[in-house]
């Protein structure tokens, strides 16, 4: 057990950025809403899965939504726990921990500022080892544990409970009434035993987050490469480096999709890159072509000079950028979990390789 301090944030919320892929929501707000809620309620207790109970309730407190809307739409600030206590009444039984359903941006942020102003722990976990744009796309839904009951709460003071079949199911339905609300819901879903935890969701996410935001945030102090910090940090590969010299973004059935064109620079002049994205990247493709790397791995755009993460909401015409790959986690690369988010799932006409096959040249 360990506590997370204001003093953790700033790296937690780059690194959580850089997980995101370029989703999850701008960090930035919810290290705001973070910052406040420690500052008012003090530390908060983080246990990796392996320290918990078998029989703790642990609950997910997230954001859904358009990470473009999000921008506009800032929280009221009591909807986390609205959501929270309303899952819980539904299920008469008290909620033990917090967890992070997705480890990228803003989603590994409002779990502290829910764990702190209910005084609850914060497990270092999460369920997708990076940011997803759907929520059956989680290690839970490959082990069959439904999301469903969740609850969904907006900023007038209005809650959904929801119960549904199955986790396409509740995304489909989360997703129209998160809409009514106004394109973004704080929910709460997928209860889970500590037994349950421990099977299926990805431990060390939270830390691994902090670990790449020191690195970067050391880099810089030394003014060295932030960008190979950050690709160190991560296990990932420098893909491109460019311009931006266009971006297509609109906000589309509660999401935010788009491409952006980078024009190269330097090694990677005479090139262009393309990247598409519904609130995460999906695939970094260049102009001949050739495919450096696809969903399920992470698409990571980087500010060149600082090693910043770049979500999608920010992408702007002229920022400099560098593209990174990532190895997703391991689960993702079953055909389960290939079939869950690989990049026929996104309307992608490939099958899915690794990005550190496409790096080497092995991809069919």
């Amino acid at each position: 057990m360990r506590y997370l301090t204001t003093d953790d944030l700033r790296a937690l919320a780059i690194g959580a950025a850089f997980l995101g892929a370029g989703g999850g929501g701008d960090p930035y707000i919810g290290t705001l809403m973070a910052r406040q809620a420690l500052t008012e309620h003090g530390p908060v207790a983080v246990f990796d899965p392996s320290e918990i109970p078998d029989d703790a309730l642990c609950v997910m407190s997230a954001v859904m939504g358009a990470p473009t809307v999000l921008v506009e739409k800032l929280p009221e600030g009591r909807e986390q726990l609205r959501a929270l206590h309303t899952l819980e009444g539904h299920l008469g039984h008290a909620i033990t921990h917090v967890m992070c359903a997705e480890v990228g941006g803003l989603n590994s942020t409002l779990p502290i500022v829910a764990a702190a102003r209910s005084n609850l722990p914060l497990v270092d976990c999460d369920a997708m080892g990076r940011a997803f744009p759907e929520l059956q796309m989680s290690t839970p839904t490959l082990d069959g544990i439904g999301a469903a009951p969740m609850v969904l709460a907006d900023d007038k003071g209005n809650t959904v409970t929801l119960d549904a079949v199955d986790n396409h199911w509740a995304e489909r339905i989360a997703r129209s009434v998160t809409v009514d609300m106004g394109a973004s819901a704080f929910i709460a879903l997928f209860a889970q035993s500590g037994s349950q935890v421990k099977q299926s969701m990805i431990p060390g996410t939270l830390r691994l987050a902090q670990r790449i935001g020191d690195a970067v945030i050391d880099a810089r102090l030394r003014k060295d490469d932030a960008v190979a910090a950050a690709i160190a940090a991560s296990g990932g590969f420098r893909l491109f480096s460019g311009r931006i010299d266009d971006v297509e973004r609109r906000t589309e059935a509660g999401f935010a999709r788009g491409a952006v064109s980078i024009v190269g620079i330097g090694d990677d002049s005479g090139r262009s890159l393309d990247v598409r994205f519904q609130n995460e990247n999906l695939i970094a493709q260049l102009d001949d072509g050739r495919v450096l790397a696809t969903v399920p791995d992470l698409v990571v755009l980087l500010e060149t000079e600082t090693g910043q993460p770049v979500t999608t909401e920010e992408l702007r015409y002229g920022y400099r950028v560098t593209a990174v790959g990532v190895p997703c986690d391991r689960r993702w690369r079953t055909p389960a979990g290939i079939e869950l988010v690989g990049p026929r799932y996104f309307g992608l006409d490939r099958d899915y390789v690794p990005v550190e096959s496409l790096m080497e040249g092995d991809a069919p």
